[in-house]
């Protein structure tokens, strides 16, 4: 009997992992789908095996497992909700966008206009006031996490595209490490030119893809 059950909640575990590898997911939205999709994996094995078990018991393990993985993914706090908003007070103006992200982030995302010139990774000096203001809405949470991406328009080949991608993402990191921000919080990533916003057709698109986006998580407290 209980080989079956075991074989019932193996299923069931497959299932629920392979219903949470959507292709189209972020890294962060995956992570939180296939956290709820292994709790409930395991949930209902436990369920199915423990003295008693039943499939009664493997569904409710099922439900009770999911949840419990769920918890693993982002939340949007009154502390990031205050975020947000002092970040758009202080970006008005600046052309950065400001937005609360599918999987519960904060994102920010500059523009070149702004951030960096054409081919260079030095922070110019009107980015450096939003970084100030974020660097201090950084400090007030130290529970949130950052993600900096740099991205480039297509001018150029990979060979120099990437490193600038990574460079520039580096530089911002360093700018809110120098204004008191754990470095160890700040993950850095290069896109290169491989996810453009616009068409590369003219100038006015290729500066739209030359940005750095960032964003900001906060997890939930298992």
């Amino acid at each position: 009997m209980h080989t079956k059950l075991t074989k019932t909640a193996a299923a069931m575990a497959l299932v629920a992992f392979t219903a949470t590898g959507c292709a189209d997911m972020s890294a962060t939205q995956r992570g939180t789908a296939q956290g709820a999709g292994i709790g409930a994996a395991l949930g209902g094995v436990i369920g199915a095996t423990t003295s008693g078990g039943g499939s009664g018991r493997a569904t409710r393990g099922a439900v009770i497992g999911g949840a419990l993985g769920a918890v693993a993914g982002n939340i949007w706090s009154k502390r990031m909700e205050a975020q947000r908003q002092a970040m758009e007070q202080a970006t008005q103006g600046t052309g950065v966008q400001v937005s609360q992200t599918a999987d519960n982030r904060l994102k920010l995302e500059i523009p070149s206009d702004i951030s960096f010139d054409t081919g260079r990774s030095d922070i110019k000096g009107n980015f450096q006031p939003v970084l100030n203001r974020f660097a201090q809405t950084l400090n007030e949470n130290p529970a949130t996490t950052v993600t900096i991406i740099g991205h480039t328009d297509n001018t150029g080949t990979d060979d120099i595209n990437q490193p600038l991608s990574v460079d520039r993402a580096s530089r911002t990191r360093d700018y809110l490490a120098g204004r008191g921000v754990n470095p160890n919080r700040v993950t850095i990533e290069g896109r290169g030119s491989r996810e453009p916003i616009a068409s590369n057709s003219d100038a006015n698109s290729r500066a739209r893809n030359r940005r750095v986006e960032i964003y900001v998580a906060e997890r939930a407290q298992g």
